[in-house]
């Protein structure tokens, strides 16, 4: 649908920002960005912002509808499972999907931020950088800035603003002023750390290229993700407090030591170990929930603003995407009637970003906990053969979430019932040749109907 005439104000330029302004553009309206970071294009990235990210169906359906996707393959890494790292320096694989179409893929942030800002600016939207919002009137409607490096503040009318501006989002702190506006925020007792394997001296990957390698510890873990240029961005997952902490690791013979002592094979690819470390800053990592989303049809949230989830299913910036890809299907249901559109999309995304959410939460434990351990590792060899044998029926939630477009709140509900069916199956068995198909027959067909799956 193309929409005669409208404005439509941005916050934030980071990756759901420009994507929205892109299928905002292709509807017709015009659009503005305003956001509080120097051009990232012009200035280098600070270190703690170039984390990987994991782009999966909802993302690649996301990036189709802007027209981009083409374009990104050539900087994305596919990665067709987790490969886990013991102590000993043992390797085992775990695919991700029932085979290799289903794969996730690797991108850097910077890369694909740059890319989606072009792309952007090429069909037409106007971004204005460090432009920080420093107050926006809910009744007016006019959006207060200031340029960062002049200190200059200006009013500008709009119409309709929309706040792409993350985690501490400028736009909900103003919402947060309403009667009965909900917010909670929780913190993980956990940060991270970006780190770096190098390249070998001929450019290539020194660890298995097309996977998602992970150093799972207990109450720690190491991961690390390819890059392009045969880098792996690597992310160290540690409690801030007591012992294998960041509070523990004070000098750089305690991080060497701890290293040698956890991740013995990652460290003799770690050169820089010690530098980076050192270097990069520890990160938090934030679940936020609050509603509603919109203040009428003047305002919205959108991405981290909305719902700020941690990494642990890699559906962070999926979702994000989605919700763009879901508002503007509402406005080519209803037309521009921001009340409607805004008030529908508030009502039914939040029950599923809710759900990923959890999921997140949840997936945090199975990555650093279960992921070498045999019987989950079992349990996942069964999902893949029910869901060969039932694929309508029995999908893994893994595989619902990542590898299809079905809503978060179904994968969520009906992973729970997998999960008990799972452990009724499973139990007292150690191969898959052994299950009871007869029983696996009768409990999926009992308890689970026919899936939707979106295109």
């Amino acid at each position: 649908m193309k929409f005669t005439a409208g404005k439509v104000t941005l916050i934030g330029a980071g990756l759901n920002g420009p994507l929205l302004a892109i299928l905002l553009m292709q509807r017709g309206f015009a659009v503005d960005v305003y956001e509080r970071r120097p051009d990232m294009r012009r200035v280098r990235v600070s270190a703690g912002r170039s984390i990987n990210l994991a782009i999966s169906t909802r993302g690649i359906h996301a990036l189709q509808q802007a027209g981009l996707w083409e374009r990104m393959r050539s900087i994305i890494s596919s990665m067709k499972g987790r490969m886990m790292h013991s102590i000993a320096g043992e390797l085992t694989f775990q695919p991700y999907g029932k085979d290799d179409f289903e794969v996730i893929n690797s991108i850097s942030r910077a890369e694909l931020n740059i890319a989606l800002m072009n792309a952007a600016e090429e069909q037409g939207a106007t971004i204005y950088f460090q432009q920080r919002c420093t107050g926006y009137d809910l009744k007016t409607g006019e959006l207060r800035v200031r340029n960062e490096a002049t200190g200059e503040e200006k009013i500008r009318g709009t119409e309709v603003v929309i706040g792409c501006d993350g985690a501490a989002s400028a736009l909900r702190a103003e919402m947060l002023k309403l009667n009965r506006f909900n917010f909670s925020q929780q913190y993980l007792d956990y940060g991270y750390k970006e780190l770096t394997i190098p390249a070998g001296p001929n450019g290539e990957h020194l660890l298995e290229t097309n996977a998602l390698h992970i150093w799972p510890r207990g109450n720690h873990m190491l991961i690390a993700l390819p890059n392009i240029d045969g880098t792996f961005a690597c992310i160290l997952f540690l409690p801030f407090e007591g012992a294998d902490s960041f509070a523990s690791l004070s000098t750089e013979k305690d991080v060497i030591r701890f290293f040698e002592q956890r991740f013995p094979d990652a460290l003799r690819l770690m050169p820089q170990l010690a530098e980076n470390y050192a270097t990069n800053p520890t990160g938090v990592m934030v679940t936020i929930k609050c509603s509603p989303w919109n203040v009428e049809g003047r305002a919205l949230l959108v991405g981290d603003a909305a719902h700020a989830i941690v990494p642990f299913f890699g559906q962070g910036i999926n979702c994000g995407f989605e919700d763009c890809t879901y508002l503007v299907e509402l406005l080519d249901r209803h037309g521009a009637n921001w009340t409607g559109v805004f008030t529908e999309f508030g009502e039914e995304r939040k029950i599923n970003t809710d759900a990923i959410a959890d999921m997140a939460i949840e997936n945090f434990a199975e990555m650093r906990d279960r992921v070498a351990d045999a019987h989950f590792l079992f349990r996942k060899k069964v999902e893949l053969a029910l869901e060969a044998k039932y694929p309508k029926l029995f999908v893994p939630k893994y595989a619902m979430v990542t590898f299809h477009r079905i809503p978060y709140s179904v994968a969520l509900a009906r992973g729970a019932v997998q999960d008990r069916m799972l452990s009724e199956l499973c139990n007292g068995v150690d191969r898959v040749e052994d299950l009871d198909w007869e029983q696996a027959d009768r409990l999926i067909h009992r308890d689970l109907t026919p899936l939707e799956m979106r295109p």
